[in-house]
């Protein structure tokens, strides 16, 4: 419930640009799911660009349109990927092939071996 106040008290003011730093780290895999599906319907009825900083390389392939892929030290961009899919999105998606080979796509990127 937290995260969504907090989510609410971003959009209130009706930002263009939304930043979102691992709003969803601390939930569990089906809070964290639920929640990833209410801010892809807030952020698209809203009409807000969102920015978003996650460790999660399935939750960045599930929301984004587009991933920017960042070299450790020094931090810099190492590759910005499109992701083909299309909106609206829904879990189903994460089970497809396409979306698995996009995952390890984004992880040879994250270490170097694509």
């Amino acid at each position: 419930m937290r995260q969504r106040a907090s989510l609410a008290r971003a959009l209130i003011t009706e930002p263009q640009v939304l930043l979102l730093d691992e709003p969803f780290g601390a939930l569990d895999a089906m809070t964290r799911d639920t929640l990833n599906m209410e801010l892809m319907s807030v952020c698209a009825k809203a009409h807000v660009t969102t920015i978003l900083v996650t460790h999660s390389i399935t939750e960045a392939a599930f929301l984004s349109d587009r991933v920017v892929v960042l070299a450790a030290r020094p931090a810099r961009i190492t590759e910005v990927i499109e992701m083909p899919f299309e909106r609206p999105r829904t879990l189903d998606l994460q089970r497809k092939p396409e979306f698995q080979d996009m995952l390890v796509h984004l992880r040879a990127s994250l270490t170097g071996g694509h």
